[in-house]
């Protein structure tokens, strides 16, 4: 459900929100900033696959019930906030980089790297910029939010477009491409499953070689 800035928010359990999730843009739109995106990535931690950002520009004052850090929702909830996202958005772009980038230049700036993409892929340039915990590298008013996608709704939005984005990705194209690996059930992470099987077939081209570590030496044939 969608409401106007000024409405009282009551969350799932009945309860009045206490995290303003509108703080920072409340002090952006004060500034007469109005084109505000929030810049958030998913799969930093994975050891397969792109590590994915999302950058969105919400209407000023909209507020999207439910939107949270993407961590702290089902995917059921997600997939349902994504399609809120989607159509509310003023716009919204995603970035990607893959793995070979990320063993070149590391996780962390292939991360930022994936941030700019995703702000170069929207239709309307904003005029400012909050971002999860990171800085992107664009001559644009920004400000670097702790825990950002817990506490901005224009991160949180971000969040969940990143997140359905490559989940959708790991569970379609990346599994049908790699279907012995269980893409589809760890996402890309290091689970017990994930690891057994990167020890037994190899790393597939999609694998991060800087993040095996242990299980690349353990193993006798890689493809």
């Amino acid at each position: 459900m969608c409401k106007r800035f000024g409405e009282i928010i009551i969350g799932g359990e009945g309860k009045v929100s206490t995290v303003d999730m509108l703080l920072y843009e409340k002090e952006c739109w004060e500034q007469s900033f109005r084109h505000i995106a929030g810049v958030d990535e998913v799969g930093r931690g994975c050891l397969f696959g792109d590590v994915v950002a999302a950058a969105v520009i919400l209407p000023e004052g909209l507020i999207i019930e439910g939107v949270d850090d993407s961590k702290k929702l089902t995917a059921k909830k997600r997939d349902a906030l994504f399609e809120i996202i989607m159509e509310q958005a003023l716009a919204v772009g995603v970035g990607h980089v893959d793995s070979r980038v990320i063993d070149e230049i590391n996780i962390k700036q292939a991360s930022r790297l994936a941030m700019k993409k995703a702000i170069e892929g929207l239709n309307q340039m904003p005029d400012y910029m909050l971002v999860d915990a990171e800085k992107v590298d664009l001559p644009l008013p920004q400000r670097a939010i702790i825990k950002g996608d817990a506490n901005s709704q224009s991160i949180a939005a971000a969040s969940i477009v990143a997140k359905v984005t490559r989940d959708r990705l790991c569970e379609g194209l990346w599994h049908e491409w790699y279907p012995d690996y269980g893409i589809a059930i760890h996402k890309g992470y290091a689970t017990k499953l994930h690891r057994e099987q990167i020890t037994t077939l190899g790393a597939t081209p999609m694998h991060r070689r800087s993040f095996l570590g242990r299980i690349m030496a353990e193993q006798q044939t890689l493809f």
